[in-house]
C-alpha cells in the first residue's frame, strides 16, 4: 500500500480503507507499506508490518519495486493518488487498486502520470466533473466509481444540524453586537492546515505563516476561547503559533494521528481548514460547521467551491486578488497541474516574504470573520456527502480483497 507524498489526504484515505479491510477480511492480512513517509504518522494505529522507502531516483523505482514484491510475496496493492507507483506495481506483476480522489482535476496534460491500465481504477464520486476530465477518464481501462472515502470516530453519532451543541442558540440570538459580545456561538475551534508538503514546494511554512495568524485573530474577535492547530507543522513554527498573545484564545498546536484528529473534529464547535477534500468530507459527514481557508494548491480551489456550493453557504475564503486569483490558476490548469501550482506556490511565497504580508493577513482575517458568521447562521450541514455518498472505503476494500483472492504472489 502507498499514498501520494502530497498533503495528508492520501494518508487519511489509506487509514479509512485499512479499517474497512480489517472489518471485511475473512482472516488477517499482511500489510506492507511503500514510501508514504508523509502519511505514516496518520497510520500509526494500523498493523503495518514493515515500511520500505523508495529511491529518490525515479529511474530505479521499478527495480526496487520488483525486488520488494518478490521478496515479500505481494498478492495485491492499494495505491492512493501515486500514479507512477501504481504503474510500477502493475509492471512488477502485482494487481493494483488505484484510488483517484481528484478525478475532477485532470486534463490531457496529466495523462502521462495516470495509471490508465491499472487492474482497478477507483474514481471517487465528485460534485462536478468538467468535460475535459471526462475525456481523460474515458481512457481508463477498468474504471470503477466509488463513494467518498470517509472515516468517522467510533461511537460518535452525526450531529442533527449546524448549531453547535455546546451553546444555547436562543441565548446567542439574543446577543447584540452593539453591546460588545461575540458575533458567533462558537467557543472551541480546530484549525487544520493538512500535510503542507508537496513536490517542488521549497518552503512549506509560507502558507501557515500567512493564514494561521489571520485565522486566530478572526476566532478571537468572534469570542472563541480554545483553539487547536493541527497539521504537519515544523516544531519551531508550532511553538510560535501556540504562544498566544494577550486576548487570544488558549491555543495548542501539533499533528494528530487520524483517529485522534477525528475525535477532536467531532467535539469541536467549528472547523477552519485549508480545503483538502478528505477533511471536508469527514467534517461534512459529522456535520461540523466548516469554514474553508484559502487554497494551498490547485485541487483545493475546486474543493472549496464544491463544499460551499454543496452546503449552500458562502463559507470559504479566497486569497486577496493581489496575491493571485483562482481564475488565473484554473486557466493554467489546461497545460497540466504543475503550471497552476507554480503560480500558487510562487504567489504565496512572494506575499509571505514581502512587505505586504501584514496587509494580506488583515484582509484574510476580515474574510474569515465574515465566513465564520455565515457558518454560525447556517442551519444545514451534510450537503457534500449527501451528493457523493460515504461508502467508498468499503467499496475500495472489497476491490482489494477481490484482487488478492484471485492473485498469486508476485515472483
Amino acid at each position: 500500500m502507498a499514498g501520494a507524498e502530497f498533503g495528508w489526504g492520501s494518508g487519511g484515505k489509506l487509514s479509512a480503507v485499512l479499517s474497512a479491510l480489517a472489518e471485511r477480511s475473512a482472516g488477517p492480512l499482511r500489510l506492507i507499506g511503500i514510501g508514504s513517509g508523509l502519511g505514516r504518522p496518520l497510520l500509526a494505529a494500523h498493523p503495518v508490518e514493515t515500511w520500505y522507502d523508495l529511491p529518490e531516483s525515479a529511474g530505479t523505482t521499478l527495480d526496487t519495486v520488483r525486488q520488494l514484491v518478490r521478496s515479500q510475496r505481494v498478492t495485491a496493492a492499494l495505491v492512493v493518488l501515486d500514479g507512477p507507483l501504481a504503474k510500477a506495481l502493475e509492471s512488477a506483476g502485482v494487481p493494483t487498486v488505484f484510488v483517484d480522489s481528484l478525478p475532477f482535476l485532470w486534463t490531457d496534460g496529466d495523462l502521462p502520470d495516470l495509471p490508465l491500465d491499472v487492474s482497478v481504477y477507483c474514481a471517487q464520486r465528485c460534485v462536478e466533473l468538467p468535460s475535459q476530465c471526462r475525456d481523460v477518464l474515458d481512457s481508463v481501462r477498468s474504471l470503477r466509481w466509488v463513494d467518498a472515502i470517509v472515516a468517522t470516530p467510533s461511537g460518535r453519532p452525526r450531529r442533527p444540524g449546524s448549531v453547535p451543541t455546546t451553546r444555547n442558540p436562543a441565548q446567542w440570538r439574543g446577543r447584540t453586537q452593539a453591546a460588545g459580545p461575540p458575533a458567533t456561538p462558537y467557543r472551541t475551534a480546530l484549525i487544520n492546515v493538512g500535510g503542507l508538503r508537496a513536490p517542488r514546494l521549497a518552503d512549506w511554512s509560507h502558507y501557515p505563516r500567512l493564514v494561521v495568524p489571520a485565522a486566530i485573530q478572526a476566532l478571537a474577535a468572534e469570542g472563541v476561547t480554545e483553539v487547536h492547530i493541527a497539521g504537519n507543522l515544523p516544531p519551531e513554527l508550532c511553538a510560535r503559533l501556540a504562544d498566544a498573545s494577550p486576548g487570544a484564545p488558549r491555543t495548542t498546536a501539533g499533528p494528530l494521528p487520524h483517529s485522534a484528529f477525528l475525535d477532536r473534529l467531532a467535539g469541536t464547535d467549528v472547523l477552519l481548514t485549508s480545503p483538502g477534500l478528505t477533511t471536508l468530507l469527514e467534517a461534512d459527514h459529522l456535520r461540523v460547521p466548516t469554514v474553508c481557508l484559502p487554497p494551498q494548491n490547485l485541487s483545493q480551489v475546486f474543493n472549496g467551491r464544491f463544499h460551499s456550493r454543496a452546503v449552500g453557504a458562502a463559507v470559504r475564503t479566497s486569497w486577496p486578488e493581489d496575491v493571485f486569483t483562482e481564475d488565473q490558476a484554473l486557466a493554467l490548469r489546461a497545460q497540466g497541474e504543475d503550471h497552476a501550482l507554480q503560480l500558487i506556490y510562487g504567489s504565496i511565497a512572494k506575499t509571505a516574504t514581502g512587505p505586504g504580508a501584514g496587509a494580506a493577513r488583515r484582509r484574510l482575517r476580515d474574510a474569515i470573520r465574515d465566513a465564520l458568521r455565515t457558518a454560525a447562521a447556517h442551519q444545514s450541514w451534510g450537503g457534500l456527502t449527501s451528493q457523493v455518498g460515504t461508502g467508498g472505503a468499503a467499496q475500495v476494500a472489497d476491490a482489494v480483497l477481490s484482487l488478492a483472492a484471485g492473485a498469486r504472489p508476485a515472483g
